[in-house]
């Protein structure tokens, strides 16, 4: 929970920022987040307990609304045509200062809150970025800010801005096209991390497409010769993508996901299907190799003498770093000090190395 409560206030004292430069205000806020602890921390935990995955972070979605709710905040529900986004605003004029909040899981990755590898619910999703932390802290950011407006020490709007769907389908693109962030002087986020500092590096530009794959069935041991194979054209695919491996830059990466390759041995797929996603540090470079991709996928059809289908999934630009700002954050950081940790705590990160075969620090 430490590193929410830090999160909290990384977003908290930069915000603060922008109203007064004052040592006093920045005390309160720190004293806000302190107090919002214990239901930060329930908060938090039980966005872990749900797990829920893109697009489906119901009960996520209802237990940051409701706190937000409680907390003085109007809260304008299913954003953007999306049921799990969200605003919860507070204040008036300017400046608009947004905090930005995620909360979906991941698949496969359900755990129990132990050192070792234990799931939940077997199979079932669990939050392996720590958007339980993400959301929850982004709030209780939003929060200590709320309660100086509402007591006059600082003018302006906060938005807290529950973003749903990041894992995988990148549910800000969905708010950005609608227009919500148009109004906003200064947007802030974090991430949960191995180290504490202002992120003033870029990301990564992406695009996600899915290539299916239409053949022919037969039966392959009676009649192949019949049938063309949807599974031989997927291969071909990869190992295409495989092989360009070794001419694309090294700020490229290729990733895939075989969804489906054919149902029984004894039968000549008609069908398969693929994930793609190719990154690169710039959002042009990405598109060549992106294009050289798409044509694999022709060039597969072609050769297994089957039909394709590409369907774009989402896609995002890199992001463009605002290296002043992160100079206020740091600033910021640096003036809380360096965090501590208690004895079980210290404890609890040994059992993790040991059960991850990491070295002990």
């Amino acid at each position: 929970m430490k590193k929410s409560i830090l999160g909290a206030l990384v977003c908290c004292l930069m915000t603060s920022v922008f109203g007064q430069n004052n040592k006093s205000l920045k005390k309160e806020v720190i004293a806000s987040v302190e107090i919002q602890k214990e239901e930060l921390i329930t908060v938090s935990d039980k966005i872990w307990a749900a797990a829920e995955i893109a697009f489906q972070e119901k009960v996520s979605a209802e237990t940051l609304i409701a706190y937000a709710k409680a907390n003085g905040f109007n809260v304008e529900e299913g954003v953007a045509d999306t049921p799990t986004a969200f605003i919860a605003s507070y204040g008036s004029g300017k400046p608009v200062i947004g905090i930005l909040g995620e909360f979906d899981a991941l698949p496969g990755i359900s755990q129990k809150a132990v050192p070792e590898k234990t799931p939940l619910v077997q199979g079932a999703a669990g939050h392996g970025c720590g958007h339980n932390l993400f959301g929850t802290a982004s709030l209780g950011a939003a929060v200590a800010i709320k309660n100086l407006i509402a007591e006059g020490k600082l003018k302006g709007t906060v938005k807290f801005f529950g973003t749903p769907a990041e894992e995988k389908y990148f549910g800000k693109l969905w708010m950005a096209r609608a227009g919500l962030f148009d109004d906003l002087d200064a947007c802030l986020d974090w991430h949960p991390a191995d180290h504490t500092e202002a992120d003033v590096q870029s990301s990564l530009a992406l695009v996600d497409f899915k290539v299916e794959f239409f053949g022919q069935t037969a039966h392959a041991s009676a009649d192949p010769w019949n049938g063309r194979s949807a599974s031989d054209a997927l291969e071909l695919y990869t190992h295409g993508i495989n092989s360009f491996r070794e001419h694309i830059k090294p700020t490229v990466r290729i990733h895939y996901h075989i969804q489906d390759g054919g149902q029984v041995v004894n039968v000549v797929p008609d069908y398969s299907r693929i994930w793609v996603r190719v990154r690169d540090t710039k959002r042009e470079g990405m598109n060549e190799v992106y294009e050289r991709v798409k044509k694999m996928a022709e060039g597969a059809a072609i050769l297994a003498d089957v039909d394709y289908k590409i369907s774009l999934i989402s896609g995002i630009h890199e992001i463009l770093p605002n290296r002043a700002g992160g100079a206020a954050v740091q600033k910021n950081l640096e003036a809380l000090g360096d965090l501590t940790y208690t004895e079980s705590e210290t404890a609890y990160a040994y059992k993790i190395q040991e059960a991850t075969s990491k070295p002990k620090l």
